[in-house]
């Protein structure tokens, strides 16, 4: 099948559509959250689903995120398939014991007789002037729990696919979602499908260096493959689209095949998602393999863009970290190029 004989949709859309198709053929389905039924429909991801399928299936929530929650895992314990959906993922810090002691061990805990079958939909990410307290990605908090899937598709192809894996999973799935790429476009069938979660996907091949990034980070790292070519580097990008479980099998075959390794994520990277990965490849015994990590500055979130210029890494700024540890020029800066046209990944048709 070629590329150019499939639709195109938007990141949004095609989360919308997972959703609409899984509450289309299974009664089950469920979406709660605040601002679910609201117009917008949570950057268009949940719009028109209330009117659709109705408030018995789709509700807006109290301001109250910890007993939403446990309404969500009872509901799942009763055989519903809640999606619940948090605009902010700094929210989810006010649902931890239910997400941690509840979701993620009920399980274990009743030895194998009850399920939570719940998606947990949270949004990360920059915004210029939304400050500390609702910028932050903590992806690395719930990737150290067992019990908990993490998911965080940096494509629309994944973001459907994923999503709908997810929501059939009889596991507490948190479905994690970069803003900005709810803007971004690609190849997405009609159809309904799953993709497998713990399967990475390699969107550009390259042999001098590995860049990892992880959801927005992905896209930011084809663009600095872009511009490292200006230097003759060549750049190969991995998307891990699941966290936990991590796919370690294609990271290592591209890591020994270039020998250099950038994590980079949307997220801090003390004890983070990048951390680990660094961590693992350590694990693994190959001394060959040069490692680094880049993420946020060890610094709470600034509300002025020229800080966030800093605090964020971006296409320059990778470039330039993967150019010194190649051991290039120290003075070395990429040329400006034109990103207006999404660089996105084309496959895996």
């Amino acid at each position: 099948m070629q590329t150019e004989n499939i639709r195109r949709l938007r990141y949004d859309t095609a989360l919308l559509e997972a959703t609409q198709q899984e509450m289309d053929s299974d009664d089950n389905v469920v979406v709660l959250g605040l601002g679910v039924d609201d117009w917008r429909g949570i950057y268009g991801t949940t719009k028109g689903l209330a009117e659709q399928f109705g408030p018995q299936r789709v509700f807006d929530t109290p301001l109250s995120e910890d007993a939403m929650t446990g309404v969500a895992i009872g509901a799942a314990m009763a055989g519903l398939r809640p999606i619940h959906v948090h605009i902010r993922q700094d929210f989810l810090l006010l649902c931890m014991n239910q997400l941690v002691n509840m979701a993620a061990k009920a399980h274990y805990m009743y030895g194998g007789r009850v399920t939570v079958p719940m998606v947990v939909r949270s949004v990360i990410g920059k915004s210029w002037g939304q400050g500390a307290q609702h910028s932050q990605a903590l992806q690395s908090m719930f990737m150290h729990v067992p019990g908990l899937k993490v998911v965080a598709p940096s494509t629309p192809y994944d973001a459907k696919g994923t999503l709908i894996q997810s929501i059939r999973d009889n596991n507490p799935v948190m479905f994690i979602e970069h803003r900005l790429l709810h803007y971004t476009a690609g190849p997405v069938p009609e159809e309904p499908y799953a993709v497998e979660l713990g399967k990475a996907r390699v969107l550009a091949e390259g042999n001098d260096v590995t860049l990892v990034g992880i959801s927005w980070m992905a896209n930011e790292a084809l663009r600095a493959r872009a511009l490292l070519q200006q230097r003759g580097i060549s750049a190969e990008v991995i998307d891990p689209v699941t966290l936990s479980p991590l796919d370690m099998d294609t990271i290592a075959r591209s890591a020994a095949k270039t020998g250099n390794v950038v994590v980079v994520d949307s997220a801090w990277t003390n004890c983070g998602a990048s951390a680990e990965i660094v961590a693992r490849l350590s694990d693994a015994g190959d001394q060959t393999v040069r490692t680094s990590r880049l993420g946020f500055a060890p610094t709470t979130c600034p509300t002025t863009r020229c800080l966030e210029d800093l605090f964020y890494p971006n296409p320059k700024s990778i470039a330039m970290h993967v150019n010194t540890l190649l051991g290039g020029n120290d003075n070395w800066t990429p040329a400006d190029m034109d990103f207006s046209d999404q660089i996105e990944f084309k496959g895996p048709f």
